[in-house]
Protein backbone atom coordinates (compact mmCIF):
# COMPACT_ATOMS: atom_id res chain seq x y z
CA UNK A 1 0.00 0.00 0.00
CA UNK A 2 1.07 3.37 -0.36
CA UNK A 3 0.65 5.89 2.53
CA UNK A 4 0.54 9.61 1.06
CA UNK A 5 1.28 12.17 3.79
CA UNK A 6 -0.20 16.16 3.58
CA UNK A 7 0.76 19.43 5.05
CA UNK A 8 2.06 19.64 8.35
CA UNK A 9 2.36 15.54 8.75
CA UNK A 10 3.83 15.48 5.63
CA UNK A 11 7.07 18.40 6.92
CA UNK A 12 7.47 16.84 9.85
CA UNK A 13 7.62 13.23 8.83
CA UNK A 14 9.94 14.63 6.09
CA UNK A 15 8.16 12.76 3.46
CA UNK A 16 5.42 12.84 0.57
CA UNK A 17 5.04 8.95 0.88
CA UNK A 18 6.15 5.39 1.52
CA UNK A 19 5.39 2.13 -0.26
CA UNK A 20 4.48 -0.81 2.85
CA UNK A 21 4.05 -4.22 2.89
CA UNK A 22 1.35 -4.60 5.19
CA UNK A 23 1.08 -7.86 7.55
CA UNK A 24 -2.71 -9.92 6.70
CA UNK A 25 -3.39 -8.82 10.35
CA UNK A 26 -4.15 -5.15 9.71
CA UNK A 27 -7.65 -4.64 8.42
CA UNK A 28 -8.61 -0.88 9.03
CA UNK A 29 -6.87 2.56 8.43
CA UNK A 30 -6.99 2.15 12.54
CA UNK A 31 -5.05 -0.93 12.05
CA UNK A 32 -2.65 0.98 9.57
CA UNK A 33 -1.94 3.16 12.20
CA UNK A 34 -0.93 1.15 14.82
CA UNK A 35 1.31 -0.27 12.40
CA UNK A 36 3.32 2.15 11.22
CA UNK A 37 3.45 3.54 15.32
CA UNK A 38 4.90 0.33 16.02
CA UNK A 39 7.33 0.49 13.25
CA UNK A 40 8.15 3.96 12.65
CA UNK A 41 9.61 6.00 15.57
CA UNK A 42 8.98 8.93 13.83
CA UNK A 43 5.86 8.47 12.61
CA UNK A 44 4.38 7.50 16.44
CA UNK A 45 6.42 10.86 17.64
CA UNK A 46 4.50 12.96 14.64
CA UNK A 47 1.07 11.14 15.10
CA UNK A 48 0.63 10.01 18.34
CA UNK A 49 -2.90 8.40 19.12
CA UNK A 50 -4.47 11.48 20.44
CA UNK A 51 -3.83 13.28 17.38
CA UNK A 52 -6.81 14.59 15.17
CA UNK A 53 -5.92 14.43 11.28
CA UNK A 54 -8.32 12.79 8.33
CA UNK A 55 -7.95 9.62 6.36
CA UNK A 56 -8.88 8.82 2.70
CA UNK A 57 -8.67 5.23 0.88
CA UNK A 58 -7.79 6.09 -2.95
CA UNK A 59 -9.41 9.59 -2.70
CA UNK A 60 -12.06 8.67 -0.60
CA UNK A 61 -12.76 10.57 3.22
CA UNK A 62 -13.00 7.41 5.25
CA UNK A 63 -13.35 7.07 9.30
CA UNK A 64 -10.68 4.91 11.17
CA UNK A 65 -12.70 1.86 11.55
CA UNK A 66 -12.99 1.86 7.42
CA UNK A 67 -11.87 -1.87 6.31
CA UNK A 68 -8.94 -1.49 3.74
CA UNK A 69 -10.42 -3.88 1.55
CA UNK A 70 -8.68 -3.37 -2.17
CA UNK A 71 -7.44 0.14 -1.28
CA UNK A 72 -4.05 0.80 -3.16
CA UNK A 73 -3.43 3.94 -1.29
CA UNK A 74 -4.08 5.45 2.45
CA UNK A 75 -3.78 9.69 2.65
CA UNK A 76 -3.54 11.27 5.81
CA UNK A 77 -3.49 14.92 6.58
CA UNK A 78 -4.48 17.20 9.04
CA UNK A 79 -8.65 17.88 9.60
CA UNK A 80 -8.16 20.80 7.45
CA UNK A 81 -5.87 21.62 4.81
CA UNK A 82 -5.77 24.55 2.55
CA UNK A 83 -4.72 24.40 -1.26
Amino acid sequence: MIIRYFAWIRERLNRDEQQLELPDSVKTVQDVLHHLRTIDEDFAFVLPPETVFRAALDDELVELDTPLGSAKELSIFPPMTGG
